[in-house]
């Protein structure tokens, strides 16, 4: 019989805090635990446990790499993603910029914990939307203004339904007073 892995992610260096050794990231190209490193985890109780769990927590939290990403810029803890600025915690996500949490996002602007939306401007907890300005927990929706909670509706402001040119005709006017811009959009 050949070598075996151990399961899962494996040992890599020894943790500053219980001098044991630390699992690697999946980023990281694993290694094979020593002899003595395996009886140690195999002899592992409760508090070593939680001490190995909360510095592994720590390190990854702690990262600022990267991985996988490719043309970002000021980005932190990012996987994936592609030509975002200034960009944290978010996974495969394109030409974003000051995100968090979001992922499979692309041309969001400051916005957060969004998955699957385009062009959204500072909205929140959103999912599979685009062209939402000021939103939060929306759902399947498209070209909405300040509106929370809402699934499957286009052209609302302040959740009130409007015609195209009427959503069109409100929202340029709010957008200028409120001095906020639209991805890819040059400030005024």
């Amino acid at each position: 019989m050949g070598k075996r892995r151990a399961p899962g992610p494996v040992l890599e260096m020894c943790s500053v805090a219980t001098k044991s050794p630390v699992r690697a990231s999946p980023a990281h190209e694993p290694i094979l635990p020593t002899e003595e490193q395996r009886q140690r985890f195999l002899a592992m109780g409760k508090r070593e446990f939680q001490e190995e769990y909360s510095q592994l927590l720590k390190n990854f939290t702690t990262d600022p790499g990267n991985p996988g990403s490719y043309g970002c810029e000021g980005c932190a803890r990012c996987a994936n993603c592609m030509f975002c600025r200034a960009c944290d915690s978010c996974y495969s996500c394109n030409y974003c910029v000051k995100c968090e949490l979001c992922n499979s996002c692309s041309h969001c602007l400051e916005s957060k914990q969004c998955h699957a939306c385009a062009y959204c401007v500072q909205s929140e907890n959103c999912t599979t939307s685009a062209y939402l300005v000021l939103c939060k927990n929306l759902s399947d929706s498209n070209y909405c203004f300040g509106c929370v909670g809402l699934t499957k509706k286009d052209f609302y402001v302040l959740n009130l339904p409007f015609s195209r040119k009427e959503y069109f005709a409100i929202t340029t006017r709010l957008r200028r007073e409120l001095g906020i811009t639209m991805p890819g959009e040059r400030p005024r």
